[in-house]
């Protein structure tokens, strides 16, 4: 199997039959990159390929299905492999016009594909459901994962995370009757993907490198539904405003498409009544059945709702459906049972009297809506934040959401931006102006540029009882991990 590296992808180039295709992949560490490698591994492919000698949590899930790759990047691995790879999957973050090893694939004639184009190519082999949103598409997925395994569905998850009920893996592989992947918005990069259902979680300004303002992500989000399937559906949060109008937008365009709308503001089977929130439990119906989840925050009761309409879609979907009874105590167990994924509300430890923990939290709405669940979830603690920002476009753009959405800590340790390699800095922004724009809205304030440089300080700060937090898509979940070494080492002197 050959085609030249300037022809346009299909199908073919990503056949049906997986088992004993040798893909190799350049960025296998990226969290999508690895997941779509443990799929490919599940389903037969032999996979290799390369990455930056940096150590990620990614590094344990490849060793843990049994994929070997090159710490570094160098034409050699393409040009003295044998036997040759059939195909070549590659990150966005590289440029095939610059990369070593992407320059020799083309050299050699070996179809390339995007990472995005590869998952739509696995899309159209099977019934697929896109999970999307700004915020809230890691966990519905993770989610939805347990929810087939609990049920023992035949088909496969990609979550994009290392799942703790999973022992750290970022996918399902139980049959290849359905196919759930997230799908991200950026660069329109899920318009790859041919699902024959989405769940929508939340659509507002983000990724404003890319996006000119909220309308234009908005009308990304009504594209990808436009790709829906003829009788296709579309299960969307009716508490957000942005996907309510997306939803509204697509129904309008396309009648065949049913509408699955899920939310404190829904009536249906996607409405969910909250009955109580105590220290360690949120208790809450879904269609009035009720549900116990142990992970914190409302916004997880939001994405445990979505899941669970998703899940009554494939079950309608397949040959033998599952009774009501078996349906509804399955979806109940797998969220009773759910405990999250890494970087999501995720305990790095407790010492000293001290709870870690981290979350990737970085928009305003995403930030905010954790930090009340955690507020809720742990009422008797003090919570101090270490927060680092991602991204200066959106610091930026939304600096004063920002600043207000950090008042919700009782003391805030913030960092400098952590930059991304597709933007540089515009001017007029970094974490210090982040840091003064706060401090309208709450009192207690550190900024501390270097993330480790921060440990003394909150050494002093932190005392036992208190929650602290690390939260943003930077490293200074390192911060977490330092302290909860440190305490531990206070405790047995």
């Amino acid at each position: 199997m050959r085609i030249n590296y300037d022809e346009a992808m299909d199908d073919e180039v990503l056949p049906e039959r997986i088992a004993g295709l040798n893909v190799y992949m350049v960025g296998i560490k990226g969290t999508g990159m690895a997941a779509l490698a443990e799929i490919l591994v599940g389903r037969g492919a032999l996979v290799s390929g390369a990455d930056v000698p940096e150590v990620f949590y990614t590094d344990a899930l490849l060793r843990n299905v049994g994929i070997g790759y090159h710490e570094g990047f160098d034409a050699d691995h393409l040009r003295r492999a044998d036997p040759r790879p059939d195909l070549v999957v590659f990150s966005a973050a590289y440029d095939p016009e610059s990369h070593p090893e992407l320059l020799e694939a083309r050299r050699l004639g070996i179809p390339v594909m995007l990472y995005p184009e590869a998952l739509g190519a696995l899309s159209r082999q099977q019934d697929s459901i896109g999970v999307a949103g700004v915020h809230g598409k890691t966990t519905t997925a993770a989610i939805l994962a347990c929810m087939v395994d609990e049920l023992e569905l035949r088909g496969t998850v990609l979550a994009g995370s290392a799942l703790a009920n999973l022992g750290g893996r970022a996918t399902l592989v139980r049959g290849d009757s359905f196919f759930i992947a997230e799908t991200c918005e950026y660069r329109r990069n899920f318009l790859s993907f041919s699902p024959r259902a989405i769940l929508v979680t939340s659509v507002e300004p983000d990724h404003l490198d890319y996006f000119k303002d909220g309308a234009d992500i908005e009308s990304a989000f009504v594209e990808y539904g436009a790709r829906l399937a003829t009788d296709g559906a579309l299960v969307y949060c009716a508490d957000d405003a942005g996907a309510t109008r997306v939803a509204k937008t697509i129904a309008a365009a396309r009648p065949d498409v049913t509408l699955l709308p899920y939310g404190f503001s829904a009536e249906g089977p996607g409405a969910v009544r909250v009955v109580d929130r105590r220290a360690g439990t949120l208790a809450f119906t879904i269609g009035g059945h009720g549900v116990n989840l142990h992970i914190p925050g409302d916004h997880n009761a939001l994405n445990a709702a979505g899941a669970a309409l998703v899940m009554r879609l494939v079950n309608a979907w397949g040959d033998q459906p599952l009774s009501e009874h078996r349906l509804l105590s399955g979806i109940a167990e797998a969220i009773a049972k759910f405990r999250g994924t890494r970087r999501r509300s995720e305990i790095v430890g407790e010492a000293g009297g001290v709870l870690i923990l981290d979350d990737y939290a970085h928009h305003p709405t995403a930030i905010a809506t954790t930090l009340a669940g955690f507020r809720s979830f742990f009422p008797n603690r003090r919570i101090v934040l270490s927060f680092m920002s991602h991204t200066y476009s959106r610091t930026l753009a939304l600096l004063d959401e920002f600043a207000q959405a950090l008042s919700a800590a009782d003391i805030l340790v913030l960092h400098d931006i952590y930059a991304s390699a597709r933007e540089e800095n515009p001017g007029g922004i970094d974490g210090e102006v982040l840091a003064v724009a706060a401090h309208r809205y709450i009192d207690q304030i550190h900024y501390v540029p270097g993330v480790l440089d921060a440990a003394p300080l909150l050494e002093r700060i932190l005392r036992p009882g208190d929650l602290f937090v690390t939260m943003g898509a930077g490293n200074n979940w390192e911060l977490g991990l330092h302290l909860r070494d440190r305490l531990s080492l206070e405790v047995t002197r």
